[in-house]
């Protein structure tokens, strides 16, 4: 059991606290521009052939539950990652594209060149955390969070995005607007219920990990966006290596590596796959590794996920996650999300 829990009471863990604030203020703060409201017009009128979502790192994993949104409307999405779409699919750039791109900063080095390269061929919807950043200035429209400055590893940026994103998908959808914000409502003190006892779910979770070498997060749908992240801010926070993928991916090789010194995190996700998951949470066990599953029947406390429907999901699936980053580190004796060699905003390609 873990005694001392000073060595994890930094920034981070001040900015993980802070979510349920960043979720309201972003909320509250929303700003719907006619703009904004004509793209979503023309989407809906057939002018634009296909949406391209964009972003790099996890603002590129939380646009998973809206690629999916605008799937089921019918729509053409793809996911790209920016430093890819700038370099080899330059070919989306024009009239009929739709580009949906996502930065906290809005001038990573990828934003940066995605404003050059596109130089107004496509439509830009930003969503960003800096509204006066280079991505929302050459954007034909922009949608902000309001997550506060950020310190450390992504979090309250992250959450505050996903809140964004929904929206977004309801106005480009034409879903009513006003329901969107009385579900997301819940969200933040969802969030704060959460995060109330993280002393007991840090030391809940470190008993799980110790002397565990290798890290896996794996779900489908929706939940790739918690994997994704979940898995970058591991490795940012705690220089643990961690890798996230599809439950299906995990079945087609990293089975293998299963054993005792393995830990598997399973997304249960929505009614469409669950089954498909928690069967593979029964076979991880069964094959030597440990494995715990983040969902509703969650056996353990901190993993466990009270019901708030779909739009909230996404948000609340990373919480278990930042207790594995809090966790990790507690077992290190280290501060996590202390930036070494890494930027907070990364300017290199």
């Amino acid at each position: 059991m873990l005694a001392d829990l000073a060595v994890i009471e930094g920034e981070y863990l001040q900015d993980l606290l802070d979510q349920p604030r960043a979720i309201e203020d972003t909320l509250e703060g929303l700003d719907i521009s006619p703009v904004l409201l004509d793209l979503a017009q023309r989407l809906q009128d057939g002018t634009f052939k296909r949406v391209v979502l964009t972003g790099m790192g996890s603002s590129f994993h939380a646009l998973h539950p809206l690629n999916l949104q605008l799937i089921d409307e019918g729509f053409t999405s793809i996911m790209v990652e920016t430093s890819e779409l700038v370099h080899y699919k330059t070919r989306f750039f024009d009239p009929n594209t739709l580009l949906i791109a996502v930065s906290q900063s809005g001038e990573s080095a990828e934003m940066m060149r995605l404003a050059e390269v596109n130089h107004n061929r496509s439509a830009v919807i930003a969503v960003t955390n800096t509204p006066d950043s280079t991505l929302a200035r050459r954007a034909s429209a922009a949608i902000f969070t309001s997550a506060g400055l950020e310190a450390s590893v992504s979090c309250k940026t992250y959450v505050s995005a996903l809140v964004v994103l929904k929206l977004l998908g309801d106005i480009l959808c034409q879903k009513d607007p006003k329901r969107s914000r009385r579900e997301l409502k819940n969200a933040a003190p969802a969030v704060a219920a959460g995060l109330a006892h993280w002393k007991e779910s840090v030391r809940a979770v470190a008993a799980l990990l110790i002397d565990i070498r290798h890290l896996f997060l794996v779900g489908r749908g929706a939940s790739l966006a918690a994997v994704g992240t979940g898995a970058l801010i591991v490795k940012e926070s705690d220089h643990f290596h961690a890798e996230g993928m599809s439950s299906a991916a995990f079945r087609h090789g990293p089975l293998e590596m299963l054993s005792k010194e393995t830990f598997v995190v399973v997304f249960s996700g929505d009614d469409k796959t669950r089954d498909l998951n928690i069967r593979l949470l029964a076979d991880i066990q069964r094959g030597g590794g440990k494995a715990e599953l983040v969902g509703e029947n969650s056996g353990l406390g901190c993993f466990r996920l009270k019901e708030h429907g779909s739009s909230i999901r996404p948000i609340l699936e990373i919480l278990p996650v930042q207790m594995i980053t809090l966790a990790l580190a507690a077992l290190a004796g280290r501060e996590p999300g202390k930036f070494e060699l890494a930027t907070k905003v990364t300017t290199t390609e």
